[in-house]
């Protein structure tokens, strides 16, 4: 009998959900009718950062919209009150939230699912793309607290049943472009599946439905866009869910990974000559590691292993196996689940948002996912598996294999939710990584990582002149005494969420950060030396290849 794995491995977090008393009191809206209509099942993003600049993150959660029972074909759900509305809850000094979505002009029209954060027109404020179905939002930031709805000016409205985005410089120029995902051609489609008996109708498998490209629009840097996605070769018709950025061969351009449901999955290798190639099944990562598709639904493109090379992760549905792809460094991936136990750990979960996140400031990125299943009723007809789940954390011992250590970091990680969308950061700047998860049809919760640890940490908050200003795309390699680890700056990643823009490293038992080397997007490599960690840094982008070292107390940010 094989025994558990050394109780060293086993080291708990501590996250406790402060939602209510923190302020929070938001409530996702989703209809659920007799008709089983699938967008029932989807939930809703939710988005962590810093619209003032005040140095404190903030929270933007999206919301759905009513329907009836029958809906017509052609409708497009329209809110209509404001238990409908998104909210944007903005953090006072004390830690606490209030609701400041009126004066900010951000209740929405339509029924949300997605949010992405990205400043387009590098005018330092942080400006808003929302995705839903019918009709997506783009919101520019005021820098006066107000945001303003410039979406038929940009051209940025899409059509279709919008899921998540992305905001990334696809061509180099400077400026973030948007890569928006389309889910499946659906129009209100009253179909029957599942057993002809009462409480056992069933949501439609995605196979139903054709599937749809995705949309991608070039920022022709004077406040418009132009879609452009036959143009770069993205236009593959798909079933999207979730996308994320890197860089996966290190040839200075950023690829996209798209997650697909229940059909291959898509990585899109960036030519450099103003073009993408799909390259999924070629390089390993369309199905998983039998062969077969399966559900993908969150996913986050990052280095679990400190290898300098990003690996992917995707999770799906109950009994098929959370998808981890490891970088072997010669343009193909290798199936990991197996051998990191990830796959007997996740063999009947079903998730959503997915982050790969330090949170115990060791070094080793770490597994955070939102659970629960997309059919109500699954119990019916597959009683090992339920609708509502715990979340997932699952600690990374010295990038070799996963343990699961949700039973004991604490009483959140103890209720069954119908968890969604997730975003991370660091809500309270001390330097260990929070979480907000949204439910499908329940309330929104506010996870703060409380985890006991004399691990130190350092973050990163990059600003662009050469490239975009948020540095979306900058690769950031620092080095301790126990070796390197890299972080690709992305608002991107898990499902239907956008997190914050900050980059996080965990230093262990070190102090500062021997070395850190920037790769900005523009081409400039940038060096600094002996950079005090247990601080946030902000690192400008200089105007040529430079080296250096930030002193003490330059750029950063007082914890509390």
């Amino acid at each position: 009998m094989q025994s558990g794995p050394p109780s060293t491995e086993l080291v708990p977090g501590n996250f406790v959900d402060v939602a209510a008393q923190d302020g929070v009191h938001f409530m996702h809206q989703a209809p659920h009718t007799a008709k089983k209509y699938l967008i029932e099942t989807m939930g809703s993003g939710v988005a962590l950062f810093d619209y003032d600049n005040d140095g404190r993150l903030d929270i933007y959660l999206v919301n759905g919209a009513p329907f009836g029972d029958p809906t017509p074909k052609g409708t497009i759900p329209r809110k209509t009150g404001p238990a409908y509305w998104n909210r944007l809850y903005h953090q006072k000094p004390d830690g606490t939230f209030e609701d400041v979505t009126e004066k900010a002009g951000l209740a929405g029209v339509g029924y949300g699912m997605g949010v992405a954060v990205g400043d387009y027109d590098n005018d330092g404020y942080e400006d808003l793309y929302v995705t839903a179905y019918g009709g997506n939002k783009l919101y520019h930031n005021n820098g006066d607290g107000t945001f303003t709805d410039v979406t038929a000016k940009a051209g940025v409205g899409g059509s279709g049943w919008s899921t998540s985005a992305a905001w990334v410089d696809l061509d180099g120029d400077g400026y973030l472009d948007l890569v928006v995902l389309r889910y499946i051609k659906w129009d209100w489609d009253d179909v029957w599946c599942g057993e002809h008996r009462p409480g056992y109708r069933g949501y439609c498998h995605p196979d139903v439905f054709p599937p749809i490209s995705m949309l991608v629009y070039h920022n022709n840097g004077n406040g418009t866009f132009t879609e452009e996605a036959h143009k770069l070769g993205l236009d593959k018709p798909a079933k999207a869910l979730g996308i994320s950025i890197a860089d996966y061969d290190r040839d200075g351009h950023p690829d996209l990974f798209v997650a697909n449901d229940s059909m291959e999955e898509y990585l899109f290798h960036n030519k450099g000559n103003g073009t993408f190639e799909e390259v999924g099944l070629d390089t390993g990562v369309s199905m998983d590691g039998d062969g077969r598709t399966y559900a993908g639904m969150g996913t986050d493109f990052s280095d679990f292993n400190n290898d300098g090379l990003p690996d992917i992760f995707v999770d799906d549905l109950g009994e098929q196996k959370y998808a981890l792809y490891r970088n072997n460094g010669d343009g193909t991936f290798t199936y990991a689940s197996y051998g990191t136990g990830v796959a007997g750990m996740t063999l009947l979960d079903s998730g959503w948002g997915a982050r790969l996140v330090d949170y115990d400031n060791d070094g080793w990125k770490d597994l955070l996912v939102a659970q629960g299943h997309d059919m109500d009723n699954i119990a019916l007809s597959a009683p090992q598996l339920h609708y509502r789940e715990p979340m997932l954390l699952a600690r990374n011992v010295d990038g070799k294999r996963f343990v699961d250590v949700s039973s004991i970091s604490g009483e959140a990680f103890r209720h069954r939710w119908a968890a969604r969308g997730m975003a991370i950061g660091d809500i309270n700047n001390d330097g260990r990584m929070d979480a907000v998860v949204t439910e499908n049809a329940g309330p929104a919760h506010i996870l703060m990582n409380e985890t006991k640890t004399s691990n130190h940490w350092i973050g990163f908050k990059l600003v662009g002149h050469r490239s975009n200003r948020d540095g979306i795309g900058a690769v950031i390699r620092i080095t301790t005494s126990r070796g390197p680890q890299w972080y690709t700056v992305t608002t991107a990643s898990s499902y239907l969420s956008s997190s914050d823009l900050r980059a996080h490293f965990g230093l262990g038992s070190d102090t500062e950060a021997e070395t850190v080397e920037i790769q900005w997007p523009s081409g400039i490599v940038q060096h600094l030396a002996h950079v005090h960690g247990d601080r946030y840094v902000r690192v400008d982008e200089p105007a040529s290849t430079a080296s250096g070292s930030v002193p003490p107390s330059s750029g950063a940010r007082a914890s509390r």
